[in-house]
């Protein structure tokens, strides 16, 4: 009690509120540096653990299979942060959004700071999965406890800033990696291989959000939202045997990473995806399905009649959030590797390109959350939609070599498609009451990951099938974003809608 009634005074005053929002802000800024990791690391890093395997094998054979880990990684990352969202989401419902965004920080820091000395490639895809698990959660939760918190004003700004300090996040990547590259002689004083400065020491300072834990479960603190739905008894139905179906959701993604990863007829392929992706949605659904019926039973009429709404919004949020996601990762995020390979005898190519596309991102969040209130939450999005496919047709088709055009696309598309992410903690909020709100954010944003995960896979895919390589593959996979076009127009519009209880 003595904590609650904390809270609500802590809450009720400006500095609980600028605290618990820098609190999500630098839990945003982690996050982005989780994702904007591996785009930078992953070449040398794989390079070094496959290096047994292509000592034997040409170039072309060993670039193949640098890329097929690459995209298993990047696949069981995205799944990862999928579950994370759904499991710290339902955490975030049942046990508050504080405590809950304190483990889920805490998982993404100590464990993503154990690839730092990892042997093997399989080793990186474990440690990227458990990571992206904190990861995911992370977003939702810090999204309703910030809305709520502010009780809904100045929903736009609140979510550029999301938008904008996950970016931040790639930046710091970049700039942390062009920093390592000056160290080289000291690491070499201290008797540390070359793989220290180029990955290994980047994903070691992924443990320095653990100290950001201490100060959310301190100072930081929680949704008076939150708290009156517990005292109504509205956090009593969620059931931790609920969460099986999560589990089963993630087995079979990772059936499905299988499926993409071997050559099998297309056929067997397309089927296996429809049918894993049914049962991914409703093991995903399922802890949120379950606690509507007990609250139904439970004589909360209202409750039952709101199951299928609730259901129907998570789906559509998840389609409104694959299509970008698969966007970025599918397109936007090989912008790094190909600068890789095109700047031959310029490491710091990769990191240059980071950092440009992560900063203009960065004002990109906040150009995503303004169109929303500037137009609607529809047309802005169809806007996004067009300008971010352009973007990426420009950057792709009209670069031949690494310089300074290739740097002005590149932010160009990291401004425009990473609008997106400023949209979406706008609007997903607007979707769901207080009491499924962590739950139905997490699954709506991060059930898009397990889409982008199979399109990521399939870049490579469809390397194989053009000529063109990087620019042909990416820009078929960009097609995407003219699919949210249509999808659009099924949401709701909330552009002067409350913030539901």
């Amino acid at each position: 009690m003595a904590r609650e009634g904390l809270s609500e005074v802590v809450e009720s005053s400006s500095q609980g509120k600028v605290l618990a929002l820098l609190a999500a802000i630098l839990g945003w800024m982690f996050d982005g540096f989780e994702m904007g990791l591996f785009p930078v690391i992953s070449r040398p890093a794989l390079k070094e653990l496959l290096a047994s395997q292509t000592v034997a094998l040409d170039a072309k054979a060993a670039e193949e299979l640098i890329g097929m880990w690459n995209g298993i990684t990047i696949a069981g990352f995205l799944v990862g942060a999928a579950a994370g969202g759904v499991l710290f989401g339902w955490l975030g419902d049942r046990i508050g959004r504080v405590r809950a965004m304190s483990l889920s920080i805490l998982t993404y820091a100590l464990v993503g700071g154990l690839g730092a000395f990892a042997g093997s490639a399989w080793q990186i895809v474990l440690i990227r999965f458990v990571a992206a698990l904190g990861m995911g959660g992370e977003w939702s939760l810090g999204v309703a406890l910030v809305m709520e918190i502010w009780g809904g004003r100045a929903r736009a700004l609140l979510a550029g800033l999301i938008g904008g300090a996950a970016n931040f996040g790639y930046a710091l990547v970049a700039m942390l990696s062009l920093g390592l590259g000056g160290l080289r002689g000291t690491f070499a004083a201290w008797g540390l291989s070359d793989s220290w400065v180029e990955w290994r020491a980047l994903m070691l300072c992924g443990v320095l959000p653990a100290v950001l834990t201490f100060f959310i479960r301190l100072f930081v603190p929680e949704s008076q939202h939150w708290e009156r739905e517990q005292k109504a008894g509205g956090t009593s139905g969620w059931q931790t045997r609920d969460l099986l179906g999560v589990l089963l959701g993630v087995i079979v993604c990772f059936g499905l990473i299988g499926v993409w990863s071997n050559r099998w007829p297309l056929i067997v392929q397309l089927v296996a995806t429809i049918a894993g992706l049914a049962i991914v949605a409703g093991g995903y659904l399922y802890p949120v399905i379950r606690y509507l019926e007990r609250r139904g039973h439970a004589g909360g009429e209202q409750v039952s009649r709101d199951q299928p709404p609730i259901v129907k919004r998570m789906l559509l949020g998840a389609m409104l959030s694959g299509v970008p996601l698969l966007g970025t990762w599918a397109a936007v995020q090989w912008a790094t590797i190909w600068a890789d390979k095109l700047a031959t005898g310029m490491p710091e190519a990769k990191a240059y390109t980071q950092l440009v596309s992560a900063l203009a991102a960065t004002f990109g969040g906040f150009l995503g959350a303004m169109l929303g209130v500037w137009t609607s939450r529809r047309w802005a999005y169809i806007l996004l939609a067009v300008l971010s496919y352009v973007t990426v047709w420009v950057f792709y088709q009209t670069n031949t070599a690494f310089g300074p055009w290739f740097l002005i696309t590149v932010g160009l598309m990291g401004g425009v498609t990473a609008a997106f992410y400023g949209w979406l903690p706008l609007y997903l909020p607007e979707l769901f009451p207080t009491r499924v709100r962590a739950t139905g954010q997490g699954f709506s944003f991060n059930f898009g990951r397990i889409l982008a995960a199979i399109g990521a896979l399939q870049t490579g895919t469809i390397m194989g099938a053009f000529q063109g390589g990087y620019p042909q593959a990416c820009t078929v996979m960009a097609s995407v974003y003219f699919l949210g076009v249509f999808l659009i127009w099924l949401a709701p519009e909330t552009k002067h809608a409350q913030l539901p209880d």
